[in-house]
């Protein structure tokens, strides 16, 4: 089964994960010491960043090292830039809609 970024940035985890590996390259124990779960739990999680593409894993001698791909994130900053713009928009007419209340407020109350 493939993950894509978003199912991969899902969990808790995996994120410190990314975090983790955005700051050094570690073998899997290495990254396996900073957690509290298993390491069979921490390969697990290391595959499904690796099927999306967050985390790149490469034999060395014995050792495994990973290695975090931070551009798969453009995926997710995409995504919500298009939503942000979307809020942005609708705050703005939301902005316009209460000031015109307040001048017509403001206006009918100088009537009185």
């Amino acid at each position: 089964m493939t993950h894509d970024v978003f199912h991969a940035i899902s969990d808790p985890n995996r994120r410190a994960i990314v975090g983790l590996l955005a700051r050094q390259r570690l073998t899997l124990n290495g990254v396996a010491d900073h957690f509290e779960i298993s390491r069979p739990a921490v390969s697990k999680h290391i595959k499904v960043l690796s099927e999306c593409g967050l985390v790149v894993v490469r034999q060395k001698g014995r050792e495994r090292y990973c290695e975090a791909r931070l551009e798969k994130l453009n995926e997710v900053s995409d995504w919500v830039d298009r939503y942000r713009k979307i809020w942005t928009e609708r705050l703005d007419r939301l902005e316009e809609y209460l000031n015109a209340l307040q001048a017509q407020e403001k206006k009918h109350g100088k009537k009185k």
